[in-house]
């Protein structure tokens, strides 16, 4: 995940209808406390609110208490009121901080969706560059006649067109030009909606090993946004992902382990369903074992 030092904190924390609840009650700032600790951990996780020791190993009560120094009674007490106050979710046995984004590190956010943007404009470029006519562009750039390119010295651009690398060096050597030329509308790119229900009724369809989904939450939401984002608006990659699932015995609980994949488990980080496209999942063909799990979330 990034590397997110930090997390707000409101100065009217103390004014919060529900932290007032909370210190009112028996043990109420030692409660207080386990919810800080809590934020803490959500943001050296670093995964849209999520909190865990490992990927798939959440923290359990005891594991907290010991992690936080604090009494094993008083840390349940602290979790079924944040639960029973909607402070948090548990999904798969793992706590979710609800409403993560009022703690977060806004600038690593912002430095994630600068980079996002950025990848976005390079495919842009990219789809541009090979609209180009090379030959056309020899013969403007000899008789200087690119007014777009104006700023560019003709044997610089010529060697370019040369070159072996020509599609990444002329890349280079047009960004300046070309993040001027975009400058006006980068602001209107509209990214494709999220098809949640699409992708859905494919996994509802497809795995039908698994648990159905019946309905798209709000945590789902960002996963599913994240996940659509990754793979460059592509339903075909969900559809992959969800075959390869349905085809892995090892994904359906077949494994020395007791584990069990899930939908959730696929789409809550970037991660998960790389592993599963790339068939780290896939069951062997020829002389039998588990799947290659060496870089898995177990680091077996």
């Amino acid at each position: 995940m990034g590397d997110v030092k930090w997390i707000k904190l409101s100065v009217n924390m103390f004014e919060d209808e529900k932290i007032r609840l909370i210190r009112s009650m028996p043990e109420g700032n030692s409660i207080l406390l386990v919810w800080i600790y809590l934020l803490v951990l959500a943001g050296k996780c670093n995964d849209s609110g999520y909190i865990y020791l490992a990927e798939d190993m959440p923290y359990t009560d005891e594991m907290l208490a010991t992690v936080m120094d604090m009494p094993l009674n008083t840390v349940r007490l602290a979790i079924e009121t944040f639960r029973r106050l909607k402070m948090i979710e548990l999904d798969n046995g793992c706590i979710y901080i609800s409403n993560w984004e009022k703690h977060q590190n806004i600038e690593g956010l912002e430095r994630i969706r600068e980079q996002t943007r950025l990848r976005v404009k390079r495919h842009r470029n990219r789809a541009k560059l090979k609209k180009l006519n090379i030959e056309t562009l020899k013969e403007l750039a000899k008789s200087h006649h690119i007014k777009e390119y104006e700023k560019m010295m003709k044997d610089q651009l010529i060697q370019a067109l040369d070159d072996v690398t020509l599609h990444e060096t002329l890349r280079n050597a047009l960004e300046e030009d070309i993040e001027e030329e975009e400058e006006g509308d980068k602001d209107i790119y509209i990214e494709p909606p999220t098809p949640y229900k699409k992708i859905q009724d494919l996994f509802n369809s497809i795995c039908k090993s698994y648990p159905e989904v019946i309905a798209i939450g709000s945590a789902r939401k960002r996963h599913l946004q994240a996940r659509w984002k990754q793979f460059d608006y592509d339903v075909a990659r969900f559809e992959e992902a969800f075959k390869k699932l349905e085809g892995s015995e090892f994904c359906k609980g077949n494994n020395d382990h007791g584990w069990k994949a899930s939908f959730d488990w696929l789409i809550k980080n970037d991660g998960n369903m790389i592993k599963v496209l790339e068939g780290k999942y896939d069951d062997k063909t020829k002389g039998g074992g588990s799947p290659d799990t060496t870089d898995s979330k177990y680091g077996w």
